[in-house]
């Protein structure tokens, strides 16, 4: 039976039974303060789920992006492994053969002419003729080709002075490697990307010649000073030119992301890394020129250089085709035309007008 008033409370079995139940109560409020912040958090997961679901469902209907429609490097466009075929593989067409032209101008000429037939007689050489040539292709041994200058010094019989023998200016003092060998290890290096060691182990293999390392090194730093002065005319040609375009792609550069931006003119293309992406590029390599035309996709960095500007017309095929597949789906914030002033341009759209101030 419930207590018949307030003062039974002092009981003790009352009391133990109001002091449990104040503990339950404050175990069910922490529960609960519990399952509200579990809630909070399933809720921001459920809205992101949802996004989640409807970014996909917008994409349904997408074609795939390969690098012919949207912005994927050539690289990523490469075709998968083609499943073994069962049966019978068909044969290719056949097709006539092609040999290798003879050398216009031989080194050399050996002349080799029929001295016994096989029955033992012997064939006179007046009257034979040519039966068949073929050439014979070899690279001779490649050894290194030290040249010793000894200078010489002696007294003036005028004046008593000593004087030294100048030395050849094709063979100046100093490094002992040659402008052939210079020039050898710069294109191994730069263009077929052969790191030190193994220019090193090369060039040992292939012609005998024992190079270090930091050789290589002061080879190409020297090397690199004439390179500075035919790039530095190289932009000015492009900076002087009416019309520029101008692109970039991702380029790694010592584990770090840069970029690498190409300016192109009709007789010269300027190459620049960049660690961004952004407009100073394109600015600091103008250096205050300003060229009547520019061409270049619709990134806003690429934008408002020229007094006027050309969208590229690759982009624009890519942007038509996409639209002929999916005519529904607007383009994406990248090439809309509301990340540039520009608007898209056909090559039948006439006369480029200038950009609005």
């Amino acid at each position: 039976m419930p207590p018949d008033g307030i003062d039974s409370l002092d009981a003790d079995s009352h009391k133990r039974l109001v002091l449990s139940l104040l503990t339950k109560i404050d175990e069910l409020f922490e529960q609960n303060k519990e399952l509200s912040e579990q809630n909070k958090t399933l809720l921001k997961q459920i809205s992101a789920l949802l996004a989640r679901i409807a970014e996909l469902e917008a994409r349904a209907g997408k074609p795939p992006k390969t690098p012919t429609n949207s912005s994927l490097p050539p690289s990523s466009g490469q075709k998968a492994n083609v499943a073994d075929k069962s049966g019978k593989k068909k044969c290719r067409k056949g097709r006539p053969g092609v040999a290798r032209e003879l050398c216009p101008d031989p080194d050399v000429t050996r002349d080799f002419f029929a001295e016994r037939c096989d029955c033992g007689g012997k064939v006179p050489r007046t009257g034979q003729v040519l039966a068949h040539a073929y050439d014979h292709v070899e690279i001779p041994p490649i050894r290194p080709w030290t040249t010793r200058n000894n200078l010489y010094k002696g007294d003036c019989s005028c004046c008593g002075k000593t004087v030294t023998a100048t030395p050849p200016a094709d063979m100046p003092p100093g490094s002992p490697f040659g402008p052939g060998i210079v020039a050898l290890v710069t294109y191994l290096h730069g263009c077929q990307m052969v790191s030190y060691a193994r220019l090193a182990e090369m060039l040992d293999s292939l012609f005998g010649l024992k190079i270090s390392e930091g050789a290589i090194a002061n080879m190409l730093a020297r090397a690199a000073k004439s390179f500075a002065e035919c790039a530095e005319a190289i932009r000015e040609t492009v900076r002087n030119s009416p019309v520029i375009a101008s692109d970039e792609t991702s380029a790694r550069v010592k584990g770090k992301t840069h970029w690498q931006w190409v300016f192109s003119a009709a007789t010269a293309v300027a190459h620049v890394i960049a660690p961004t992406r952004g407009k100073i590029v394109p600015i600091q390599f103008l250096n205050g020129a300003r060229p009547k035309v520019w061409l270049s996709d619709r990134l806003p960095a690429q934008c408002n250089h020229a007094e006027a500007h050309q969208v590229c017309l690759a982009h624009l095929i890519r942007d038509a085709r996409s639209t002929q597949l999916m005519p529904a789906i607007p383009c994406s914030p990248r090439h809309s035309r509301s990340s540039c002033r520009v608007p898209a341009r056909s090559a039948a759209a006439g006369p480029i007008s200038p950009i609005p101030p």
